[in-house]
């Protein structure tokens, strides 16, 4: 943010906003313990996107969030609908999820100001603002069949070893990818005759991650290119560094594209899970205890989300009804 009267204040190497008036230097300092209480890098990572384009919107609209009200918050929700961060109308999650992380800063801010002479903010004005409300049976998230899945995977082979085991860790073990992009060499193991990965997964804590044959081989096949390294990242870019979000999204798309799959410029790393847990479902006859399980659900409502949308597409009366009125002829 270059706007009169902003300033850049650097956590973790990444730029946060910060405004003026009042006490730039106290709001910095807030804001960084905010995103640190998170437990999760990834979560971390999201949170400080979300602030920031909250501060970039003012900014560009001259508004100060510090004396920002609800109908400010409601004009941004508003615009995100219209045109998006990138020139895209934005999901309705997407702005739940942008409008519950201001408000989270709000609310740190609120607590911890209220008692100072001159408080940094009165009240929090994400609360009363119009949030979207989100079907809890709905995702805009996009996931493969088995032919595209395969498909996908051939791509990934042929461009890189580390395409293939990037790939292929995500649709095997299900993993959200901050926990994959997260994950050390120091962190594989042998338990009982099986490979594991220990990851950090949502929420901040460790979980163990069997690796089949076909995955611990590829691993091995990248690590083995490399050099065997006894530490450091497990996954990194061809420029040495570790990959980081981001990559793995463009990753995704090139090699979708490269598939031919229709759905190419809609994927994400997070369509690489929701296919897994839906095979899951479908391999297990729907057992939403085991998927729940595989993965790593705290909340069994949020896995019959997936089984749910399983069954709406699968299951889908327009299959039945398509039998019955889609052979009458395109001439009468």
């Amino acid at each position: 943010m270059t706007e009169e009267g902003h300033e850049l204040v650097v956590v973790d190497a990444v730029p946060l906003p910060a405004f003026a008036t009042p006490g730039p230097t106290r709001l910095a300092e807030l804001t960084t313990m905010w995103l640190s209480r998170q437990r999760s890098a990834h979560t971390r990572t999201a949170y400080r996107r979300d602030l920031w384009q909250w501060g970039d919107w003012c900014a560009a609209t001259g508004r100060n969030p510090l004396t920002a009200r609800a109908a400010d918050l409601d004009a941004w929700i508003v615009e995100q609908r219209a045109t998006g961060a990138r020139g895209r109308p934005a999901a309705e999650s997407t702005i739940a999820r942008r409008l519950s992380a201001v408000a989270s800063w709000y609310d740190y801010l609120l607590v911890n100001t209220a008692a100072d002479p001159e408080p940094l903010i009165s009240h929090n004005p994400a609360q009363a603002a119009a949030r979207p409300r989100i079907d809890p049976d709905d995702s805009n998230t996009v996931g493969l069949d088995r032919p595209e899945a395969d498909r996908l995977l051939a791509q990934a082979r042929a461009d890189s070893l580390t395409s293939h085991a990037v790939i292929l860790l995500l649709l095997v073990a299900g993993l959200r990818v901050g926990s994959a992009i997260d994950a050390r060499i120091e962190d594989l193991r042998v338990d009982r005759g099986h490979r594991v990965l220990n990851l950090t997964v949502k929420g901040g804590r460790r979980r163990r991650v069997p690796l089949p044959p076909v995955l611990a081989h590829a691993i091995d096949e990248m690590l083995t290119e490399r050099g065997n390294p006894a530490g450091g990242p497990l996954f990194v870019a061809p420029s040495g560094l570790p990959i980081y979000e981001l990559y793995v999204y463009r990753l995704i798309r090139r090699l979708a594209r490269r598939a031919g799959l229709a759905s190419a410029d809609a994927l994400s790393p997070h369509s690489l899970r929701h296919t897994a847990i839906t095979e899951i479902l479908d391999a297990t006859g729907g057992d939403l205890r085991r998927a729940q399980d595989f993965a790593g659900h705290a909340d069994p409502r949020t896995t019959r989300r997936y089984d749910r949308r399983r069954d709406q597409l699968d299951n889908h009366g327009a299959y039945l009804l398509a039998g019955r009125f889609g052979d009458t002829g395109s001439g009468t």
